[in-house]
């Protein structure tokens, strides 16, 4: 995450790279001052190596929460 402020523009600016995740997996939510970002990945594969059956899942999740200042009015919009 970077976070960029620019207070003679009175805007302040979070970026997120998040590889992997598609826009459905990812949720954001503004409640009481508080900017949440969090997301879920799930990948699986199956291969045969030398007569057995290799399965390998992985699972992750994450959450990101920051404090925003009084009065900030969020607007979210997501860049590939």
């Amino acid at each position: 995450m970077d976070l960029y402020e620019n207070p003679e523009a009175n805007r302040m600016t979070a970026t997120f790279e998040l590889p992997g995740l598609s826009k459905d997996k990812i949720n954001i939510d503004v409640q009481n001052g508080t900017l949440a970002v969090s997301g879920e990945t799930s990948q699986s594969s199956d291969q045969q190596e030398r007569g057995y059956a290799v399965k390998e899942r992985r699972v992750g999740r994450f959450v990101r929460t920051i404090r925003l200042p009084e009065g900030t009015k969020a607007r979210i919009s997501f860049r590939s």
